[in-house]
């Protein structure tokens, strides 16, 4: 892998990790506005759901530190 396209992936994989984290706190915002209106229905899916997506920002995360350990070990 070039330095190039390491550095393209990191950038892709940063993104991603800010997305998720975008749609994680919709979501927070989502349940916690249904859980005060009374509704507790919502709560598990969405701590599901939530959790998956801790799971892929760790994924990604690995995924960063990865090429970059790669990427240096080259120089």
């Amino acid at each position: 892998m070039t330095r190039r396209g390491g550095s393209t992936a990191i950038d892709g994989a940063i993104a991603m990790i800010a997305i998720l984290l975008v749609i994680q706190m919709w979501l927070l915002t989502a349940t916690l506005e249904s859980h005060l209106a009374g509704h507790a229905e919502p709560i598990l899916p969405a701590a599901i759901i939530s959790g998956l997506l801790f799971a892929a920002s760790g994924g990604l995360f690995l995924f960063i530190r990865r090429i970059d350990t790669e990427l240096r070990s080259k120089n």
